[in-house]
């Protein structure tokens, strides 16, 4: 496997990176806003959680009781909590996938699968996305081959 060097347009930029901390005058382990929230004020995420410590369990009693009681608002809010939101769930497909033959005839077969019923068509896009993407993948991997070779002829 050829060894990947980093090119001399991206070397000059990642030293224009590193040096910049140092042009701003930070040093390492500083803080960039020295004038930052100061030394022991609370962050408000916490004082909520603190609050909710102390009387959250309350708050869901009387939540709970007016769910109990018949209030609709109360109900959804407990429901909403207490039980995770349904997740679509696709269902397991059969079809005929050459996996060897070229991205178009996959793309076809899948088509093909929809047109017939075997597979619905949220599914079929889907799948058919995923070709996409990996012919996307296919498109760079194929281009970092032919830059390497290139690079090598030049050397």
């Amino acid at each position: 496997m050829a060894e990947t060097q980093t090119p001399e347009w991206l070397k000059a930029h990642q030293e224009a990176n590193a040096s910049s901390a140092g042009q701003r005058g930070w040093q390492p382990g500083q803080s960039g806003n020295p004038r930052g929230r100061p030394v022991g004020s609370r962050n408000k995420k916490k004082v909520i959680a603190d609050e909710f410590a102390k009387d959250g369990s309350a708050v869901a009693r009387v939540v709970m009781d007016a769910a109990l009681a018949g209030d609709m608002q109360a109900a959804n809010l407990v429901l909403q909590r207490l039980s995770p939101p349904l997740r679509a769930r696709a269902e397991k497909v059969t079809f005929e996938l050459t996996p060897d033959a070229p991205l178009t005839t996959q793309a076809q077969q899948i088509m093909t699968a929809v047109a017939e019923g075997s597979i619905d068509p949220e599914t079929g896009q889907l799948l058919i996305n995923c070709i996409t993407a990996f012919a996307g993948l296919k498109q760079v991997d194929e281009l970092e081959a032919r830059l390497i070779a290139l690079e090598e002829k030049q050397a």
